[in-house]
């Protein structure tokens, strides 16, 4: 997760295995990686390129 995440959710809201959530505190994406399925529907999704 690159540092230019705004917390907008929408990769939350895209993550059909549910490893990406918004960090109530900092409003900063955080992806569990032993969860994600490589699938780059967030990617795709991130208005601010903030995930690689």
């Amino acid at each position: 997760m690159n540092h230019g995440c705004i917390g907008c959710k929408l990769c939350e809201k895209v993550c059909p295995s549910e490893a990406i959530k918004v960090n109530s505190i900092d409003k900063k994406a955080e992806i569990e990686t032993s969860q994600c399925l490589q699938c780059t529907y967030c990617q795709k999704v991130c208005p601010k390129d903030a995930i690689h």
